[in-house]
């Protein structure tokens, strides 16, 4: 097979393992919590912290590759990552399947961004779109296959085969890069922003730590307190030192515009609810409904479906409505819809319960899509690679925050209306925080020009805003 068909299908298998294994885990939180003893809201922290460790080393990765060679980085981070994945297999505590998800998660972070790297270095023009077509596959089908796939080994196995299943795909992805991925390196490289790496690093983890385990769980309450406090001072820190260097780890500046603003920093108030879903859906419709993990797998999948759907629609829509209606109308519908699960109950006809998760999965596919655009509507060829860096970051930390806030807002539900365990009485007010949080990204929308983003139709615009807010 010839080096820019293979290179791609390498790179697709290895987004494929990382998409899945992010989507797998949820429907087999209930199964996992009962088997090591632990409150099913405390492995929120499991998921966390995996997406952390995509959002402190993702934006290295491309430096890294650069300086040590991408068939050197891709090859170790395949090796990481099975390396997580067996620690997660054999985890008896929290603390340990924690920190082995965190292991996993460095992996993930290094793996995926190189394999992209390699392929934009590597395949030739006239066969780059068919190349990127191969990417987009694995990250459809991920979140379609991983949920049923985490229900049915669960049930019918045991769930430390979700992880076990990673063991021959990575031991192959390994001797397939060191036999055909070239070790692509670069000879002129500015320095790596170590200082600035190491406050990010301690900041994100820090705080996230102490948000994730509010409710008492790994941590007690002062060791939390320390914890969000301390992150949020490195974090602090971190941007007084970003301003005063020319090439910080993560550059800031995309924040000038309004419309990368619009797009990150409200685009992650919507995020941090549809981050939620994936959470909170599973766990009703085990503990609250008592559906088994293969049947709320394969509810909970609906809305990737769904999304999958709109991608053929999104162009359409822009180009009719434009980007600031859409993303005001849309983030407010989506919102709404995300409230409407919480209405759901045992009795609710499954008929009805997929419908509304499909046409969700399609609001929120648009919206993800048109953030995602309207982020670099303004932004240079020079900061493009610092902006896709901070866009990539936010996301991950966004649907983080979705799992943190979601599982706190369910348990002071639970404590508030007097349940010893979690029953189905308890989601409805979790669904509707994060419907709130998820309906704050219009503030963001509505302060965009009416002409934002008309140029990525091939329209003209006023003149680039560049106002700090």
């Amino acid at each position: 097979m010839q080096r820019h068909v293979l290179i791609p299908l390498i790179v697709a298998c290895a987004l494929f393992m990382e998409n899945m294994d992010s989507t797998v885990l949820a429907t087999s939180l209930p199964a996992i919590a009962k088997d090591i003893g632990e409150n099913p809201l405390a492995l929120k922290l499991a998921l966390t912290s995996y997406l952390v460790a995509l959002a402190i080393f993702i934006p290295i990765s491309g430096w890294v590759a650069d300086r040590y060679g991408s068939r050197t980085i891709f090859a170790a981070a395949i090796i990481v990552f099975l390396v997580g994945s067996l620690f997660c297999a054999v985890s008896s505590t929290l603390t340990y399947f924690v920190v082995a998800r965190f292991i996993q998660g460095i992996g993930g972070a290094m793996m995926v961004p190189v394999g992209r790297l390699v392929l934009l270095k590597t395949v030739p023009k006239s066969g780059l779109v068919a190349a990127l077509n191969y990417l987009t596959i694995p990250a459809l089908l991920g979140p379609i296959i991983g949920p049923p796939l985490g229900g049915l080994i669960t049930q019918y196995f045991n769930w430390r085969g979700i992880f076990l299943i990673n063991v021959p795909i990575s031991i192959l992805g390994f001797f397939l890069v060191l036999r055909h991925i070239p070790n692509i390196r670069e000879d002129q490289l500015p320095s790596l922003d170590m200082r600035g790496f190491v406050l990010l690093g301690f900041g994100l983890s820090l705080l996230m730590l102490g948000l994730s385990a509010l409710g008492g769980h790994l941590l007690s309450g002062t060791l939390i307190a320390v914890c969000i406090v301390l992150g949020a001072l490195c974090l602090i820190a971190y941007r007084r030192h970003a301003r005063r260097i020319a090439d910080p780890v993560i550059d800031l500046r995309p924040l000038r515009f309004s419309t990368f603003r619009a797009g990150v920093v409200g685009g992650s108030l919507f995020r941090i609810g549809a981050g939620a879903t994936p959470f909170l859906l599973p766990l009703m419709f085990q503990l609250g409904f008592g559906l088994d993990p293969f049947h709320s797998g394969l509810l909970t999948c609906t809305t990737a479906i769904g999304a999958m759907f709109m991608k053929t629609l999104t162009v359409v829509i822009l180009k009719r409505y434009g980007f600031r209606q859409v993303m005001i109308v849309n983030a407010l519908i989506s919102s709404g819809a995300l409230g409407l699960y919480g209405l759901f109950t045992a009795q609710t006809p499954h008929t009805v319960v997929i419908m509304v998760l499909i046409l969700s999965g399609c609001l929120r596919s648009l919206q993800f899509t048109t953030v995602g655009a309207i982020s670099f509507a303004d932004i240079s060829k020079e900061l493009m690679s610092q902006a896709s860096s901070l866009q990539s970051m936010t996301q991950r930390l966004a649907q983080s925050l979705g799992v943190a806030v979601g599982a706190y807002a369910l348990e002071l539900s639970s404590n508030v209306q007097g349940h010893a365990t979690i029953v189905a009485a308890d989601f409805w007010p979790a669904f509707l925080v994060i419907a709130l949080i998820s309906m704050g990204s219009v503030f963001y929308n509505v302060a965009l020009p009416h002409d934002a983003g008309a140029e990525l139709s091939g329209k003209t615009r006023e003149p680039k805003d560049t106002t700090v807010l």
